[in-house]
């Protein structure tokens, strides 16, 4: 049933949540949400869709919360009781759905889910899974690995929750800052897996941007920090010019080429608008600078009136924050647009051996030698681009790109 299943999407997060909120078990509640699905999937053809259906599936949750918790092993009596207690047990026909509000614990969830002590990709696919609704078998698809791979590595990480004895609860005041920056990593990784989605999947490139998207702007209604308002503007950005990248099915097309009639100008405001907020709260971070460089990309009206001295100075600030190999190469390309072409080239070629393995680097570095008409030399970063692509589509443009090198 489609539009079960686009309910859940919109729903899961905030129902999981609130259930975990009763029974502090995330299997318990999110096993409570699928029972309940399942009761939507025979009634609701029969009986119509409810007017508001997270009420519905959250009262129906409930119910089936409260039975699994009585059948609950380790738990003594007076456990039990509490938590059933909490729950408030009511049948779901005794209450108008218009009447009833779910409470919205996800600020937990999101934490929970991104705690430190769990690895990157247990933080991944657990945010998936429990915010985004995303079944095992389409974030599996996502990430190129089994359905048996991924399903293990969920388990792990809620195992490791409750074995830990991770809280579910919003960290201190004091504590969110250091936690925080975990969960935008989280939802700024989700985001970028969205350009190296492979057609074909259940899962599409938009489906994954989507989701990213909708986290980003739920931290910001959620904590409206700088650095929170800055990785949703950063998000807006690039899907503003998502249309662009490509033409057809699978033809890539980088920026410098792009139509940028076919960019979303209403994102492109309601990202400008995001980074104005974190602006003004004048505390300074990755996300908004990055954010800041995508913007002068985006208000530019053609590749040539793109403002590189503002860019390079930019990532000189940036390099403050992450001072990485990654950083300096998209340096040393606004660099070598702003007006030092040949300097950026020499530094370029002394930052090899930490980005040998790296595929935009040598796709940067052939196009710096191809303007500086060394054609030989651009063939071959061609070359190793070529064999470090993953993504079919930007595989097939460097090697057209080489055909052309050739020719000339």
């Amino acid at each position: 049933m489609d539009e079960l299943t686009r309910i859940f999407r919109a729903e899961s997060g905030k129902l999981v949540a609130s259930l975990m909120c009763f029974s502090q078990d995330m299997q318990l509640a999110e096993d409570a949400l699928q029972d309940a699905c399942e009761q939507a999937s025979t009634h609701w053809p029969v009986q119509g869709i409810p007017v508001n259906c997270g009420a519905w599936l959250h009262l129906v949750a409930k119910r089936k919360l409260i039975d699994k918790l009585r059948q609950v092993n380790g738990r003594n009596e007076q456990q039990k009781i509490a938590l059933i207690e909490q729950a408030m047990y009511c049948q779901p026909e005794q209450v108008s759905e218009l009447d009833y509000d779910v409470p919205d614990e996800r600020l937990r969830l999101i934490f929970t889910c991104c705690h430190p002590a769990l690895n990157e990709d247990a933080q991944v696919a657990l945010t998936l899974k429990t915010l985004c609704g995303l079944t095992v078998k389409e974030i599996a698809r996502a990430y190129l690995t089994s359905e048996v791979a991924m399903g293990q590595r969920v388990t792990r990480a809620k195992r490791k929750i409750k074995t830990a004895g991770i809280s579910y609860e919003v960290p201190s005041h004091a504590q969110i800052s250091a936690r925080l920056a975990s969960v935008l990593k989280v939802i700024y990784l989700i985001y970028n897996e969205s350009y190296s989605a492979y057609e074909g999947q259940a899962l599409t490139r938009q489906d994954l941007a989507q989701e990213a998207i909708r986290l980003s702007c739920l931290m910001v209604e959620l904590i409206p920090k700088a650095e929170v308002l800055g990785n949703a503007a950063l998000i807006l950005f690039h899907d503003a010019r998502r249309k662009s990248r490509t033409t057809g099915v699978a033809t890539y097309i980088p920026l410098e080429l792009q139509d940028r009639r076919l960019w979303d100008t209403v994102k492109i405001q309601e990202a400008s608008i995001l980074l104005n907020k974190a602006m003004s709260l004048r505390q300074p971070g990755p996300y908004q600078l990055q954010a800041a460089i995508s913007a002068l990309h985006s208000t530019a009206t053609t590749w040539e009136e793109t403002d590189w001295y503002q860019i390079q100075l930019l990532y000189l600030r940036l390099l403050d924050f992450n001072d990485s190999a990654v950083v300096v190469l998209n340096l040393l390309v606004a660099m070598s647009y702003s007006g030092e072409l040949e300097k950026a080239y020499q530094e370029l070629v002394l930052l090899e051996p930490k980005l040998n393995d790296y595929q935009p680097y040598y796709a940067a570095r052939s196009d710096i030698e191809s303007r500086m008409q060394l054609t030989a030399a651009a063939t071959l970063s061609l070359e190793k681009a070529i064999k470090l692509s993953k993504n079919g589509s930007e595989r097939d443009f460097l090697i057209r790109k080489r055909a052309v090198n050739l020719k000339s």
